[in-house]
């Protein structure tokens, strides 16, 4: 919005009433290469949203694209920014480099947004951070958990937990909790399964653990059969796989057939009714690790209805809350991505569905509590000793 200032000269007193024995003060003419004063700001904000709409993620996407459409109508219902409607751009990522670029891409040249929700998937993130950060635009993600997001630009911020965490508490509860000492890895080749591996590899084996075997795949792989039989011939006492909805349900029909009869752990993309429907007994008594996140019976009611099923994947609520601290944010600023970048690192103690928020000199979730759950009957249950 441009600048700009106006001299006015008041004769005497008022318009109608000064020293000319109450006739109109003469206006002052506006002087060539003087701006006039701007109107106010008017019409809908408009930001953009990147997630994993289609491919190996997209039942987190379309959670998380509901969430977002909540928290959009909760901000409208309640004035929205400072009387305009806000409006949001979604774009699919697929969770992927290359679909995330072209995603953003055109919300950044194209659309002019100055904030983006997402990526969900860490390599959408990843991918979209350099050019956010060259446009100096705001760049919110719900969901992407590598570690290499916190160092990804000044512009760039997450409301969920990095691989710092879960990895780490991934490692330590298989080693503690779960008694392994034995460990067969078999991890997707993406951002977020390598960065989950790494992170767990580095606790458990600190801790004492022996990995005896170290299996990848592609992500859109879905025969696995060679990698876990090389698992099963490592004679491991857990297995930890680190993979997409597509991929896990396969995998885990496919170990149970080669009678790969250990305990099975995996991350929180298995957060996921659909692995367990389809999987049956081959999914019964896994374990995998999330954030925890409190959810309030409002939020939850909201969303079942919306979807019309109890299904609130991860980061359906970091997302909802990311919307939610962008509006209040907004609200305080406008919309100079600037100026957003700049009160959000103030964000401290908000009080989200998905927990308490702080964000530290990086933009990165002060603090995360993690979970541990296990399917039983069908269904992912916490965890409890």
């Amino acid at each position: 919005m441009r600048n700009a200032y106006v001299v006015v000269f008041l004769v005497c007193a008022m318009l109608l009433f000064g020293c000319g024995g109450g006739q109109p003060a003469p206006s002052v003419p506006e002087q060539p290469g003087m701006p006039s004063q701007p109107a106010a700001e008017t019409g809908p904000i408009t930001i953009g949203f990147i997630g994993p709409l289609t491919g190996d993620a997209v039942s987190i996407g379309e959670s998380t694209k509901a969430s977002v459409e909540l928290a959009v109508a909760d901000v409208n219902s309640a004035g929205g920014i400072n009387g305009r409607e806000l409006k949001v751009i979604y774009e699919d990522g697929t969770c992927g480099a290359e679909g995330a670029s072209k995603a953003g891409n055109k919300l950044i040249n194209i659309d002019k947004v100055p904030v983006i929700i997402g990526g969900s998937c860490s390599s959408e993130t990843l991918a979209v951070a350099p050019l956010a950060e060259a446009a100096k635009v705001v760049l919110f993600s719900d969901c992407s958990s590598n570690p290499g997001v916190r160092d990804a630009g000044d512009y760039v911020f997450r409301d969920y937990p990095s691989d710092d965490y879960q990895g780490k508490f991934a490692g330590e509860f298989a080693y503690k909790d779960l008694g392994s000492r034995k460990v067969a890895i078999v991890s997707c080749l993406s951002e977020w399964c390598m960065g989950m591996r790494d992170k767990f590899k580095e606790e458990y084996t600190a801790l004492g653990g022996q990995v005896v075997a170290d299996e990848s795949f592609e992500v859109a792989s879905s025969d696995l059969r060679t990698q876990l039989t090389k698992a099963k011939e490592a004679k491991p006492d857990l297995l930890y796989f680190v993979a997409y909805t597509p991929a896990t349900i396969p995998g885990l029909k496919q170990a149970k057939e080669l009678g790969l009869a250990v305990t099975i752990m995996g991350g929180d993309v298995w957060d996921d009714p659909q692995i367990y429907n389809e999987t049956g007994q081959a999914s019964e008594g896994i374990y995998f690790t999330k954030g925890y996140a409190p959810l309030t019976d409002a939020y939850k009611a909201a969303m079942t209805a919306k979807l019309g099923k109890e299904q609130i994947t991860i980061c359906a609520p970091q997302a909802y809350d990311a919307v939610h601290i962008v509006a209040d944010v907004m609200k305080k600023v406008g919309t100079d991505p600037t100026a957003i970048k700049n009160e959000l690192y103030n964000v401290q103690g908000y009080q989200g569905v998905s927990g308490p928020i702080s964000f530290d000199e990086k933009g990165d979730l002060k603090d995360a509590a993690m979970q541990v759950m296990v399917v039983s009957g069908g269904k992912a249950v916490p965890y409890a000793p």
